[in-house]
């Protein structure tokens, strides 16, 4: 099978130059091309592979003879132009969160659930970076011992905000440094400079952030298992590329740290580093450009009987974006 028009919204974003360069490295079969934006970006000239493409204007008769669109946009223009999409026959594979927890939108990681992608309805969603690295982590455990318990902290790079995350982390950074001051932070709730905020996302359930309820929520949607607890701590550090995750899970059947590593050793998509008397496991800086989740620090919880302890490190704009999108448009062609 090969896409005869494909089109990409979204693609002078951080995410969307990744889908482009995803698009050349993995050699997603398509006929044609068209890059979408808001009127600001629209008219701009971008690289994909050796050719130079201009942004078109996103609006409903760009989509005119589409038949599948990858997008990474604010929840918002998401909402609006799915519908365009869909009503001229497109499959819409969108990395927002506005369609995610729609009972009628399957959400995919390939990895994981390729075979809920069979009922969608024209619009199939990609889940929030943090949840992706730790489902790809779950689902080895998960099949060989079931799962009734997720603790997980995460420590999420600065460019799961977009490019303007970045660009605060280098200008505070810079401003300390120079000690002018603290930045007056604009991106993030207060100065990132050589400082954790512990808090992603706007308060939500019971003292849990946005952030920290997408993982609840969208585990259990991927799984199809509403019966997974998941206790969630979502921090930003001071990281360009790479979300980390330290994870505790309790399982229904005992499981030794060996029988894990062998599992995650198996798994597609999972990558193990984990020799601690070499000072040998997965920092942020291991994960920038890759496509696997790294996992590292596989231990049995002293604790509990069945916990099995680990720490996770992806490219959160790579797997936990760009790649998952173009996957899921590699399984469309499958399916």
């Amino acid at each position: 099978m090969v896409y005869e028009n494909l089109a990409l919204v979204g693609a002078t974003g951080a995410v969307g130059r990744i889908v482009l360069d995803q698009l050349v490295q993995r050699q997603l079969p398509y006929k044609t091309l068209k890059l979408l934006a808001s009127s600001r970006s629209a008219g701009t000239q971008v690289k994909v592979g050796d050719e130079t493409k201009t942004v078109e204007l996103l609006e409903p008769s760009a989509f005119d003879g589409v038949d599948l669109v990858i997008a990474s946009t604010p929840d918002e223009v998401s909402a609006e132009f799915c519908s365009w999409a869909v009503e001229r026959g497109a499959v819409v594979v969108d990395e927002s969160a506005f369609w995610r927890m729609d009972p009628k939108v399957p959400l995919i990681v390939p990895e994981v659930n390729p075979e809920a992608i069979k009922g969608h309805h024209g619009i199939i969603a990609s889940p929030n970076c943090s949840t992706t690295q730790m489902v790809v982590a779950m689902a080895p455990i998960y099949r060989a011992a079931g799962i009734r318990r997720v603790v997980v902290s995460t420590y999420q790079a600065t460019s799961g905000a977009g490019l303007a995350g970045n660009v605060e982390l280098e200008k505070a950074t810079q401003a300390a440094l120079s000690k002018q001051g603290n930045h007056t932070a604009e991106t993030f709730q207060h100065d990132i400079a050589f400082n954790l905020i512990p808090q992603i996302g706007s308060e939500k359930h019971e003292g849990y952030t946005s952030e920290e309820m997408k993982m609840v929520y969208e585990t259990r949607k991927i799984f199809g298992d509403d019966s997974i607890q998941v206790c969630p701590t979502c921090v930003r550090v001071p990281v360009m590329i790479g979300h980390s995750e330290s994870i505790l899970i309790e399982t229904e059947k005992p499981l030794s740290a060996a029988e894990a590593r062998e599992l995650f050793a198996a798994a597609p998509g999972i990558r193990v580093i984990d020799d601690l008397s070499q000072k040998s496991y997965p920092m942020p800086r291991d994960c920038d450009g890759c496509d696997d989740v790294l996992i590292g620090r596989i231990r049995k919880d002293l604790s509990s009987e069945n916990g099995i302890a680990f720490w996770c490190v992806s490219d959160n704009l790579r797997k936990g974006a760009a790649t998952n999108a173009i996957q899921i448009a590699e399984l469309l062609m499958k399916s």
